[in-house]
């Protein structure tokens, strides 16, 4: 990874960020005007790829070999033929939510909720029949949109054929043979938006995003949409963590190596979501979830109304550098693991993602 370079997918571009004497800069724009809503950074070839919604002119899926200096189309996931009267949302690709690498592999999270590997760098790609024919996936539903959205997707660094998916709303799903079978992974998760004796059910759970910690695999963090997640055993059991000034929010950051640090972005729940009290800030743990701090220096304190999406909140290899990016256009660099924060930009696009690379 390349410490020095960060992306920004907005509503209006993919933005190029450079670190040059300690100071974030933009440095290059590609798909001005055009809404890149994941992108997957440059891997040691160069190779990157970045998912563009374009509405009405449906879902693209550009690639590049220089690390984004020029650009060719590449083939977008597609759904197998959908039976006639089939239930649920259409089979029809409404945007591409996650991008990850594992080894050979690259993995795509789609809504409608499905997983999709490619082996040729993202020119082609396959839908994983296990989950999407998987019987429970009819239990299914949107969290946000009308249908069912795969948005996580974590892979072991040491066990690539392991992946823990999470799903708005279905819970989150483990795989420990590449793809070719499946097992829900949400004991412990809570959903109080379904009736009381239905609020512990795997099946439905709404994780708003799942980070692993890359060194110690067997731990993984959840941000719920009713709190805070934390897992020991690769996703098996998760205990419910409180955090204040709130638990809800969207984004996680999963230290790479540390399994007792993570970062969260906190927000008024539900109806609003806005920052709590109108003041920015991250909320850090570094002892497992037992306590947490909440990080304000350098962000904004007041009349601030800026949400951080799921893919808006980003840790370096080193756990040391964080990237943060708002729907109203907010982008903040930290050098110092949260403690303080700079404005690289108050007028950027609405941000969907960050990421360094």
């Amino acid at each position: 990874m390349n410490q020095d370079r960060a992306w920004a997918a907005t509503r209006k571009g993919l933005f190029e960020l450079r670190r040059r004497a300690g100071v974030w800069q933009i440095e290059n724009v590609s798909f001005l005007a055009d809404p890149v809503s994941m992108l997957l950074p440059p891997d040691r070839t160069g190779r990157m790829l970045a998912a563009l919604n374009l509405g009405h002119f449906g879902t693209k899926l550009q690639a590049s070999d220089d690390a984004g200096k020029t650009w060719q189309e590449v083939g977008v996931p597609t759904y197998p033929p959908q039976p006639e009267g089939a239930e649920g949302p259409a089979w029809k690709l409404l945007q591409i939510w996650a991008l990850e690498r594992a080894a050979d592999t690259i993995w795509a999270g789609t809504l409608p909720g499905g997983l999709f590997s490619s082996r040729d760098g993202g020119a082609t790609w396959q839908i994983n029949e296990a989950l999407w024919y998987e019987p429970k996936r009819l239990g299914w539903f949107g969290g946000g949109s009308d249908a069912p959205a795969l948005h996580s997707i974590s892979p072991r660094a040491d066990r690539p054929d392991e992946l823990l998916l999470g799903i708005s709303c279905g819970g989150a799903w483990r795989t420990t043979d590449g793809g070719q079978t499946w097992a829900l992974s949400a004991k412990g998760m809570r959903a109080d938006f379904m009736p009381p004796e239905q609020a512990g059910e795997e099946n439905v759970q709404d994780p708003h995003l799942i980070a692993r910690c890359r060194d110690v695999p067997a731990v993984l963090w959840c941000q719920h949409h009713n709190g805070i997640f934390r897992s020991t055993d690769h996703g098996a059991h998760w205990t419910e963590l409180k955090a204040e000034p709130s638990s809800f929010g969207f984004p996680v950051a999963a230290h790479p190596s540390d399994p007792d640090t993570a970062w969260f972005a906190p927000a008024v729940k539900d109806e609003r979501r806005v920052p709590v009290d109108g003041a920015l800030c991250v909320t850090r743990t570094r002892d497992g979830g037992r306590s947490f701090e909440a990080l304000r220096t350098g962000l904004p304190q007041q009349h601030c109304y800026d949400l951080i999406y799921r893919h808006g909140l980003a840790v370096d290899d080193r756990g040391e550098q964080l990237m943060m990016g708002s729907t109203t256009g907010g982008l903040w660099a930290s050098g110092d693991a949260g403690d303080s924060w700079q404005t690289v930009s108050a007028h950027l696009p609405p941000i969907y993602a960050v990421k360094f690379g």
